[in-house]
């Protein structure tokens, strides 16, 4: 019986393995961005990562909200959104 079965050897499972790590780590990193939104905030303007509910900074003018969100992007090759005040997206920049 046991020599009808295929018998799968230790490198074809530890392969089967690796595959499935590097699957679920692109799962992963797809889940999670690092695109930065600026978005009214109080009496000023925030950065705010992408899922976060938390602000990452705020700023008294959407100028100096921008460069911050700008520097944030460059490093991890993501997105800035600029949103208007009432909430809309204004622009939209790319740093892939």
């Amino acid at each position: 019986m046991a020599e009808s079965k295929k018998s799968r050897s230790w490198i074809d499972i530890l392969s089967e393995l690796v595959e499935l790590f590097f699957k679920s780590a692109r799962q992963d990193k797809r889940g999670r961005t690092w695109h930065q939104h600026v978005v009214p905030y109080e009496n000023g303007w925030a950065v705010r990562r992408e899922g976060n509910k938390r602000i990452t900074s705020s700023h008294r003018r959407q100028d100096t909200a921008i460069r911050k969100a700008k520097q944030l992007a460059r490093r991890y090759k993501a997105d800035v959104i600029i949103h208007r005040q009432d909430g809309t997206i204004r622009d939209r920049i790319n740093y892939d």
